[in-house]
């Protein structure tokens, strides 16, 4: 079965016919950036040109940086705040003529990664958390998900900041941090959670997991760290495997 996969992030927004039966996509990915501000109106207009590119007609999977609730967006992580309450859904179907279904991005990363990646046949607790512009987490407990939880956005009191504002991968770019300088955030980052959670195993997802051998030295956590199998094409997988799951109930 083919799903068209698309992954919203926040600089920007990737699209892939999806084989979910092999978790691969069966095209090249097609990105378009981000729009500044990420309102709903043009972000709408860029996902379907992603759903145009590809001449799709049928159903489709979108991952969205946001905590999800019945298609509902919650909250807007690296979004205007504007999509705040809008049926997402709704609103690209109504545009593309395309049945939607819409998931957290890094839940459907997560889902990927689970289903065909690092994650695939482990149980207990296993954490996923993607850096990029932001911290996305995921997180599946005996290979159910807990959805939406968001905990990039965790305070870190010592810094009196957000995790994501200290330990992004935007945040590396921006300050021009060593591997070594950044490595050691994010190692502070996953301690707060293994202190948390005490997971099973953390696996990184975003772009930056293809550089996971430049900063693994400075993971020093008693929980195995390994980094996601997909890469980037992590959360188009997960969004079409959502999709189709959604489609059956």
């Amino acid at each position: 079965m083919e799903i068209l996969g698309i992954d919203v992030g926040g600089s920007g927004i990737k699209g892939g016919i999806v084989d979910i039966q092999k978790g691969e996509l069966i095209t090249e990915r097609y990105r378009i950036p981000t729009p500044k501000p990420a309102t709903p109106e043009p972000m709408i207009e860029i996902i379907a040109a992603i759903i145009n590119h590809f001449e799709w007609k049928g159903l489709v999977g979108c991952g969205f940086p946001a905590a999800v609730k019945d298609e509902i967006v919650k909250t807007a992580s690296n979004i205007d705040n504007s999509w705040i309450g809008v049926n997402a859904s709704e609103k690209i179907e109504n545009v593309t003529g395309c049945p939607t279904h819409l998931i957290n991005d890094v839940d459907a990363a997560g889902l990927a990664e689970m289903e065909f990646g690092a994650g695939k046949n482990h149980i207990g607790t296993i954490f996923m958390a993607a850096f990029g512009t932001g911290i996305g987490t995921a997180v599946f407990y005996n290979r159910q998900l807990i959805p939406n939880t968001e905990l990039g956005h965790i305070p870190l009191s010592t810094h009196k900041m957000k995790a994501e504002d200290y330990a992004a991968n935007s945040v590396r770019e921006k300050q021009s941090l060593s591997w070594k300088e950044w490595g050691r955030r994010v190692n502070e980052y996953l301690k707060m959670i293994e202190a948390l959670f005490w997971p099973d195993m953390i696996i990184i997802g975003g772009g930056v997991s293809k550089n996971y051998s430049d900063f693994e030295q400075y993971m020093q956590l008693e929980t195995e760290v390994v980094p996601a199998q997909s890469r980037n094409h992590a959360g188009i997988i997960g969004a079409a495997l959502a999709a189709s799951v959604n489609g059956e109930d």
